[in-house]
């Protein structure tokens, strides 16, 4: 059975860091687009991040480009969001989410199958 797993959301102020990890288990994603989502109360769920496969092509929501970094960890199997100078609009419960197809285009409009539970960043002024 295919798990992600978010961690690393916190309550921190404004201008603070927080870096998110997801760490997927029951299959291997090494060849597989990941990105990152998130949800603030009352709102649609919104784009935040996506990096292919081999991390040579990433794209970033308008409101976090410059401030975010998606990454890969060894193996493949984690996927990290680096979030930097945090703001409070930038409160949400942040999904990690993965392709079922290998090789696949990773674009901010990319149908992702697989998604974690989310983990609570929450950004104090």
């Amino acid at each position: 059975q295919v798990q992600l797993a978010e961690s690393g959301g916190a309550l921190v102020q404004a201008g603070g860091s927080l870096r998110l990890s997801c760490v997927a288990s029951g299959r291997t994603f090494s060849r597989h687009a990941m990105g990152w989502y998130r949800q603030a109360p009352g709102k649609d769920r919104e784009f935040v991040a996506v990096m292919s496969w081999d991390g040579r092509r990433k794209y970033y929501g308008d409101s976090v480009e410059g401030r975010f970094t998606i990454s890969r960890g060894d193996g493949n199997n984690t996927l990290y969001l680096q979030m930097n100078n945090l703001q409070p609009e930038d409160t949400a419960v942040y999904y990690c989410a993965a392709d079922q197809h290998p090789y696949g285009v990773a674009t901010p409009r990319t149908k992702f199958n697989f998604w974690g539970q989310g983990t609570q960043v929450t950004v104090s002024t």
